[in-house]
């Protein structure tokens, strides 16, 4: 039976590939972008403050912003592309009971990390980098942070949850109204309650309460598919195989950003708070060419899970091929355009000669490591997809292992140099690993396939 265009179905299996990937990862590159607008107007009010050790702060944060999203991937991601393979082998009731134990564990997990760091939170500072005057900005920004984890790492799993069905649009809208929210608080928060660089973080946990509650609405009243109803809370060993063979690479994969990060502001201290300013200026700046890359490979996984599953290859492998080809074009005009107003750019956050100089000097490195970063993405979002595993669980294990000695040897080689430009080889040596994974998994594959699998064969040519 033919779907209609109002249908999720529809998207998966019949819609042209172009207009399939643009009603998938559209609403999801808007959302990912509006949250990058926010993080920019965060660090702008910040900035107001005129205060370099604030804005170190907020750099030093990022640490623990990126745990929280791993452990959140851990269910979004394991959950959510296991929904997507369950609905292409046409088992709704399972995927029902997927999205609920995947929702419930995320609160749990939050929950419990809450609790284990409230009393860490001194050795936490130290592990972060901060020092000085920072040291007090970051505490009260992480603090409320921690507290607010149970919805934060809830917003990630369910922000993926309501994707793996097809309902993009509902993704887009919990982003864009946690940003709404968070964007109308800052300058109440901060200014006119007196509540400074908590104010900003308080904010933040509030947005992502708002949203949570949307996601929570759109998941009991108005999905079609899934649920969070407890009495489908029902986990078994095959489920939370399924779904955290797939989660743990996604969370080595953020684990290791987490790693990095703590790396970066460790040895960028070394040198001053202007370069820690300088490398979260920056990474604000090229979060809008990252982002459209990771809403083109993350709004596609439900496609290619689904693709899989139903057994239409062919189908697959073209949506590989055109996403692959959205994500070099879109991400190099980017780079290309923030490259040439670099400078413009940098006045909007920085009035110091020092910091503006650094920055720009290191977005040029993280501009070049972003084209690279794409399709290495694109490659882990594949295996995730397909319910692979190991390839999955490499992939996201290479970047931090490469990274780690690249920081090392560049800090100790080359000094601030060698930090800013370690980010660039590693991803460039973590994608060639990858498009060799690909290419032996591509060849294993073909070998397996009996000599009447024409189609399949055909299917894969392109590559």
């Amino acid at each position: 039976m033919k779907q209609t265009e109002d249908s999720s179905l529809y998207y998966f299996e019949e819609a042209p590939i172009p207009k399939a990937i643009a009603h998938m990862s559209v609403p999801m590159i808007l959302g990912m972008s509006i949250n990058m607008i926010y993080s920019i107007i965060d660090a702008f009010f910040v900035g107001k403050m005129n205060n370099t050790a604030m804005m170190t702060a907020v750099t030093l944060a990022l640490s623990v912003t990126a745990l929280l999203m791993a452990i959140g991937n851990v269910f979004g991601t394991g959950g959510g592309t296991y929904i997507s393979r369950l609905l292409g082998e046409k088992k709704l009731e399972q995927a029902k009971q997927v999205s609920s134990v995947s929702f419930y564990l995320s609160l749990l997990a939050g929950c419990t990390f809450m609790i284990i760091t409230i009393p860490l939170l001194h050795p936490i500072l130290q592990i972060l980098g901060a020092k000085g005057d920072a040291i007090p900005f970051t505490a009260s920004y992480i603090l409320v942070f921690i507290i607010g984890s149970p919805f934060i790492i809830a917003n990630f799993t369910l922000e993926q949850i309501v994707r793996a069905e097809g309902a993009s649009t509902i993704s887009m809208n919990g982003m864009f109204l946690s940003v709404i929210i968070n964007i109308i608080l800052d300058p109440i928060l901060i200014f006119l309650c007196h509540l400074g660089i908590a104010g900003a973080a308080l904010g933040t946990v509030i947005g992502t309460m708002a949203a949570v509650a949307y996601y929570i609405y759109y998941l009991r009243n108005k999905s079609t598919i899934l649920t969070i109803s407890l009495k489908t809370f029902k986990p078994n060993p095959i489920m939370l195989k399924n779904i955290f063979k797939i989660g743990v690479s996604a969370f080595l994969l953020d684990s290791f950003l987490v790693v990095s990060c703590l790396l970066l502001n460790n040895f960028s201290s070394q040198y001053g708070n202007y370069a820690v300013a300088g490398f979260g200026i920056s990474q604000r700046i090229v979060q809008l060419s990252e982002f459209i890359s990771m809403g083109l490979y993350m709004g596609v996984v439900p496609l290619i899970a689904y693709a899989y599953t139903a057994n239409n290859l062919k189908r697959m492998n073209k949506i590989i091929k055109t996403t692959a080809a959205y994500i070099l074009i879109l991400t190099g005009t980017i780079s290309l355009a923030l490259f040439v107003f670099r400078k413009p750019v940098f006045y909007l956050f920085s009035m110091d000669e020092n910091v503006i100089n650094t920055g720009i000097y290191i977005l040029m490195a993280m501009l070049i490591s972003s084209l690279f970063a794409g399709i290495t993405g694109l490659l882990i979002a594949i295996f995730q997809s397909v319910g692979r595993a190991k390839e999955a669980t490499i992939m996201s294990m290479t970047q931090g292992i490469l990274l780690i000695p690249c920081m090392i040897l560049g800090n100790y080689g080359f000094g601030l140099h060698g930090v800013i430009w370690s980010t660039t080889v590693a991803e460039v040596l973590t994608c060639s690993i990858g498009l060799g994974l690909w290419i032996n998994f591509k060849k294993k594959t073909n070998k397996n396939v009996s000599s009447s699998s024409t189609e399949f064969e055909s299917s894969l040519e392109w590559l």
